[in-house]
């Protein structure tokens, strides 16, 4: 049996007009992808900035300074920002699991992806 997993309704599915995902459409039947921290090195193609900086933008819009619950969100996109701008929400943190909270540092995000915060 699959595992339980949100759909954050009215988040965008991916930055438009390219393939960059962000989000899953079911659970995959193999198992949770767990979130990890991925190293973001200074030679990052500018696309995979800008979908970092959309994802970011995104994820403030919907979600704010509250908790949320990783559900439909894609792991590899958000294993992009673990760690730093999005942090657990909970002690202890399973990160192989569809409703483990999550919660943006505010500070962190906005140092980062300031981009992300203009309106």
């Amino acid at each position: 049996m699959p595992a339980y997993m949100l759909k954050h309704r009215g988040f965008p599915g991916r930055l438009p007009s390219t393939d960059f995902q962000f989000t899953i459409r079911r659970p995959n039947p193999k198992g949770v992808t767990p979130l990890s921290r991925r190293e973001r090195r200074s030679d990052r193609r500018p696309a995979d900035k800008r979908a970092d900086a959309a994802f970011m933008k995104a994820l403030w819009e919907h979600f704010g300074a509250h908790p949320f619950e990783r559900g439909n969100l894609d792991a590899g996109r958000l294993s992009w920002l673990f760690g730093r701008e999005v942090l657990p929400a909970t002690d202890p943190f399973d990160p192989a699991h569809y409703e483990s909270l999550l919660v943006i540092d505010e500070a962190a995000a906005r140092a980062a992806y300031p981009e992300a915060f203009e309106d």
